[in-house]
Formats: C-alpha cells, sequence, structure tokens
C-alpha cells in the first residue's frame, strides 16, 4: 500500500508508533497534535487517506470531520477511545468513512485502510494494467509492449505491477522491497536498483527511461 496520510493525533507514543508502522507499509505520512491545525492541512493539502482522533486540542475531531466533509470527499478513519454506538454514529454522521476504537491492533487498522481503498480506488485492484504501451493481465500474469510479450522473472514481474498499480506515486527502496521481497526479506534495498535495472533493459530502448523514472535520493516512480 502507499499514498499520503495525515493522521491527526495527540498521543505521542500512539502517533509515532502508527507514523513508524504506516511509513513500513510505504505510505507518506504526515502527523499532527492539534485540532484546528490538522483541519488546516486537511484542507489545504491533497491526502489519500485522513486518521482523525476525537478527542484534540483546540478544536474536536467530530468537528474537524465535519468541516473536512463539507469541503472534500478525503476518506477519514476516526480513531478513538469511545466504544459507545452513539459515538460511532456521531462520528460516521459527521462524514467519517470507518471507526476504530483504541486499543487497536495494526494489522485491524491497515485491513481497514485496504478495504476503504478498494471502495474509493476500485482502480487499484484492477485485473488488466496498463502504461503507455504496457499491458500487464495480472489473472494471466502476462506482460506485452504493443503487440510483443515481454518475459519477466517473478521478481521483475511482481516489481513491474508494483509499479503499475501506483502510477505517479514515488515508491521508495524500502517500499518497494516490502511490496516484491517481503517486510522479513534478508536483502539489501541495492537489490531494488539491480532489479529496476533489469526491468529497463527489458523495456526501455536506447537506455532512455521511457517507463521508470529514477526519483534521486527518494527511489523510483512510472510517471506519464
Amino acid at each position: 500500500m502507499n499514498g499520503r496520510i495525515l493522521l491527526i493525533e495527540d498521543e505521542a507514543g500512539l502517533a509515532r508508533f502508527l507514523e513508524l508502522d504506516l511509513k513500513h507499509e510505504g505510505f507518506d505520512v504526515h502527523v499532527c497534535a492539534d485540532g484546528r491545525e490538522g483541519l488546516e492541512l486537511a484542507l489545504s493539502e491533497q491526502w489519500d487517506l485522513i486518521l482523525l482522533d476525537v478527542m484534540l486540542p483546540r478544536l474536536n475531531g467530530m468537528e474537524v470531520c465535519r468541516r473536512i466533509r463539507a469541503a472534500k470527499s478525503t476518506p477519514i478513519i476516526m480513531i478513538t477511545a469511545r466504544d459507545s454506538v452513539f459515538d460511532r454514529v456521531m462520528g460516521l454522521d459527521n462524514g467519517a468513512d470507518d471507526y476504530i476504537v483504541k486499543p487497536f491492533a495494526i494489522e485491524e487498522l491497515l485491513a481497514r485502510i485496504r478495504a476503504l481503498f478498494r471502495r474509493v480506488h476500485p482502480e487499484a485492484n484492477a485485473q488488466v494494467l496498463t502504461f503507455k504501451d504496457l499491458v500487464v493481465d495480472v489473472q494471466a500474469r502476462t506482460v506485452k509492449k504493443g503487440d510483443e510479450f515481454i518475459e519477466l522473472t517473478k521478481r521483475e514481474y511482481d516489481l513491474l505491477v508494483a509499479f503499475m498499480q501506483n502510477i505517479n506515486v514515488v515508491l521508495t527502496r524500502d517500499a518497494l522491497l516490502d511490496k516484491v521481497w517481503g517486510f522479513d526479506a534478508e536483502v539489501e534495498t541495492n537489490v531494488v536498483d539491480v532489479y529496476v535495472r533489469y526491468l529497463r533493459q527489458k523495456l526501455d530502448e536506447h537506455d532512455k527511461e521511457r517507463y521508470i523514472q529514477t526519483v534521486r535520493g527518494t527511489g523510483y516512480v512510472m510517471r506519464p
């Protein structure tokens, strides 16, 4: 998974824990601990998801949620210690897309994020991925460049799919390691550079970065 997440949470320990785990999953995470500042950030910038605590200084999460929803359709998951039906209903009525109660396991939050993204971005689950003249049939695990089938190894294929499911998203080497090799794989990040080079040799022409572009100091991106 990936995308930009705004985490509005004033409990420093929880905020740091969530920030690290979400970054490990490949997300770009920005944290703020103030309801009013969080509202300003939510309205002034583009986010793929907002994780919003209820009890916040200066402006409570319910009001923040209501004001965001009045202006934007950014997905919102409320995070709170309140578990009453009334509180859950209030959060959803104010525009939240989902609600998770503290304490929770990070696996549950990630599952809720995945489910929300499937609803909001159904194209991410498409069985046929396209970029320029590349066509990947996910179910058949085939890759075509124009009218020509391209033979890829499993790692090369998985790497290509990771890029094509995240057009315009800069993926760090660590994020690509997690997606393609697994978070517990005992390999160095430079293996990503090696496999990107392999892919380019099979896809590009005359050493041009036509498909996968390098973002210096960060990672790689497929960008039209």
